[in-house]
């Protein structure tokens, strides 16, 4: 399953590092590519939930403001 997140708040590659580290805590994501240009995560894997993905990029400290996939 691969899912495009849009992420409001990231601003440098730090910001991106957090948040790639935050989405590969998730349970069953095997894969995270943020770009912080774009504001977008691509992730992949299997049995994971949007409320997850939108609870890890929180706890990072952005904002999920949509999921497409």
């Amino acid at each position: 399953m691969k899912k495009i997140l849009k992420i409001e708040g990231m601003s440098c590659g730090h910001c991106a590092m957090r948040v790639k580290s935050a989405l590969l805590g998730v349970k069953g994501i095997k894969s995270a590519e943020v770009t912080v240009v774009d504001g977008q995560a691509v992730v992949e894997g299997e049995g994971f939930l949007d409320t997850a993905l939108s609870a890890a990029v929180a706890e990072a400290g952005y904002v999920l403001k949509g999921v497409v996939g």
